[in-house]
């Protein structure tokens, strides 16, 4: 159960959200910087304050609406005093800095040890993620649609799950249809590249003829044909030549010379933000057996990433608008506002784990850098981003539970009865699209996959088969801690049999 305050801020983030870019948000948002002046109005116990006020005023008999729109602006003007940024907070509370222009002694230092940044240890005790998933899941499970009448829903089923926004996602038959090229009778790399190898035949000259078609598309340069090709499978020693193709980044001069400005930038100036990549990749990657040995790539990658405003240009097509802080000691005033991180993207707990597998297929810094920009803007930022995309993290989490619910449903009811809902164990794999979960072979399968269909539907998939294989043994638990040992480990796990089986051996 959430605590009064923390439900009030969910409310203030909803409704801010729902009115953004109306007239009423206007009007709104001109009355609350007018409160700010008024004598009456103490900040120090205005939240607590307006929360007294908005438990009294549900008595009065005032006409419905009304009420509502004078709840309204009293949040409204609590979301611009009191939810101040996130990073704002933080400069104020350690004394730090959003931005400071590194001494010359500290830029040759950093210079000489670019290459060794996982060397040094600074002190990250202070500070802290801005948010970790399960606080992005308990937003999600908040989200309702005020218009959209319940009664029309035509199964029960809608209830059981956590997620109650009325999104359409496919079914098992509509999915079989999607994405054929994974019908058991197709050919697999993940599959056919580890089992029936005839009698007399090599492994290798195997995989020979799954993967002498690519050469063709590789050689011609052929865009389109390397996304289908990738549906099945990339061959491991042509998948980043594949993947670079399919995002066309080519790593051109432009795109070195575009990286290399962009390590100047982390040379020359230090940010807040940098402390908090610097405290993620400790407490992810470092302490991962697959990643640990590629913290300085991450470092590179992820301070340089931080200062890149070409990135800024995904918000066109993103439904969220990017965060703003204040000049110091200009809080709240507008012509003072500037986006930061310069990206438009505050890093949260487990960020650095969209990097991390990528590290595997590019040594180049500049490379990977550019592969991860183009990942990240296709696809990553519909993990923690709230939309109606298909891809997105919400209909991610709606496709899980309907698929879960209706060709599992005594698991899942099982599981809720106990206290263990499915989403608050899959929630995490999802939203790292299984990054840090699978070993980093499977990893790569499950994105060639993405690549191969553009779309992070198949994660979704994923995480309900994984439900499935491990069915019988959730049957037995008896609540949510449990559910999770059962879970825990999923670096044995194989992707491509798990998927193929739940999509088409599944009885409908």
């Amino acid at each position: 159960m959430m605590d009064e305050g923390t439900e009030l801020s969910l409310t203030i983030a909803q409704i801010v959200q729902r009115l953004k870019g109306t007239n009423l948000h206007s009007q709104i948002e001109r009355q609350a910087k007018e409160c700010l002046h008024r004598p009456e109005i103490k900040l120090e116990s205005l939240k607590d304050d307006v929360r007294h006020f908005l438990k009294a005023s549900g008595k009065r008999m005032f006409p419905t609406f009304l009420c509502y729109l004078f709840k309204l602006c009293l949040f409204m003007c609590l979301s611009m005093i009191i939810c101040r940024p996130p990073l704002n907070s933080m400069c104020t509370e350690l004394g730090v800095p959003l931005a400071r222009k590194r001494p010359a002694i500290e830029q040759k230092e950093l210079t000489n040890k670019w290459n060794e940044m996982g060397t040094d240890e600074p002190d990250l005790s202070r500070f802290r993620p801005v948010y970790a998933p399960k606080d992005f899941l308990e937003v999600l499970i908040s989200l309702r649609n005020p218009n959209h009448d319940s009664s029309e829903e035509a199964s029960s089923k809608s209830y059981w799950g956590l997620v109650q926004v009325p999104l359409q996602v496919r079914d098992i038959p509509q999915m079989r249809e999607a994405y054929s090229e994974l019908c058991l009778t197709s050919g697999q790399l993940g599959i056919d590249d580890l089992t029936h190898v005839p009698p007399g035949e090599s492994l290798l000259m195997c995989t020979d003829v799954l993967t002498s078609s690519v050469l063709p598309v590789l050689s011609e340069q052929d865009s389109a044909a390397a996304q289908q090709y990738s549906r099945q499978g990339c061959p491991t020693g042509l998948r980043a030549d594949l993947w670079s193709l399919i995002l066309n980044s080519t790593n051109s001069p432009e795109d070195v010379l575009h990286y290399n400005q962009l390590k100047a930038g982390v040379i020359h100036h230090d940010l807040l933000v940098d402390k908090l990549i610097y405290k993620d990749v400790k407490l992810t990657a470092s302490n991962d057996d697959y990643y640990f040995v590629f913290e300085d790539y991450l470092y590179q990658v992820l301070l340089c990433f931080s200062r890149d405003t070409a990135v800024l240009d995904h918000f066109s097509y993103n439904s969220a608008t990017p965060p703003k802080s204040y000049i110091q000691g200009r809080v709240g005033e507008e012509e003072f506002a500037v986006v930061y991180p310069p990206n438009g993207v505050i890093p949260f707990h487990g960020f650095s784990m969209y990097v991390a597998p990528l590290c595997f297929l590019y040594n180049e810094p500049s490379k990977l850098y550019a592969v991860f920009r183009e990942m990240y803007v296709r696809y990553f930022f519909r993990l923690h981003s709230i939309s109606s995309s298909a891809s997105g993290i919400v209909s991610l989490c709606l496709q899980f539970e309907r698929l879960l619910q209706t060709h599992l449903p005594q698991l899942f009811y099982h599981l809720r009865e106990i206290g263990a809902q499915p989403l608050r164990v899959a929630f995490k794999w999802m939203v790292r699209a299984f990054s840090g979960y699978l070993s980093t072979d499977q990893l790569l399968l499950l994105w060639d996959r993405v690549l191969g269909y553009d779309s992070l539907e198949i994660v979704a998939v994923l995480a309900a088969a994984v439900f499935a294989f491990r069915a019988e043994n959730l049957m037995e638990v008896t609540s949510l801690a449990s559910a999770e040992a059962v879970l825990a480990d999923l670096s044995t796990l194989k992707v491509m049999p798990l998927i193929q089986i739940f999509l088409f051996a599944t009885v409908i």
